[in-house]
């Protein structure tokens, strides 16, 4: 089992989370962030005053998904989330060593 997150543009939350549900992702856990990369933020202009935004909002998805899926789920997310511009964000894919249903107390896949 792989634990898959995702940070990127608020605005493509919808499409990710609809491609993922199309490969049978059942949970997601959401996460409005801030943070930057290779953006490095931008100068706004408020009342006649320049000043830096370092930080851009993202989002970041988390979904535990199995190993058969993984492959599938990092494709689509890298297709609905991609517009081609800089800061679309970044996957990373981490190992889940146990997962365990606290209502329950199922464990491994069954407990995702």
């Amino acid at each position: 089992m792989k634990l898959v997150t995702a940070i990127v543009k608020p605005f493509k939350l919808d499409e990710v989370r609809e491609a993922l549900a199309e490969l049978g992702v059942n949970g997601l856990t959401v996460t409005e962030v801030k943070g930057f990369g290779r953006q490095k933020g931008h100068t706004e202009l408020y009342r006649g005053a320049e000043y830096v935004v370092d930080f851009l909002p993202k989002v970041k998805i988390e979904a535990a998904v199995a190993d058969e899926l993984l492959d599938q789920c990092v494709e689509a997310i890298q297709k609905s989330a991609r517009t081609g511009k800089i800061g679309d964000g970044k996957i990373f894919v981490f190992d889940i060593e146990q997962a365990i249903r606290i209502r329950t107390g199922e464990t491994g896949d069954a407990a995702v």
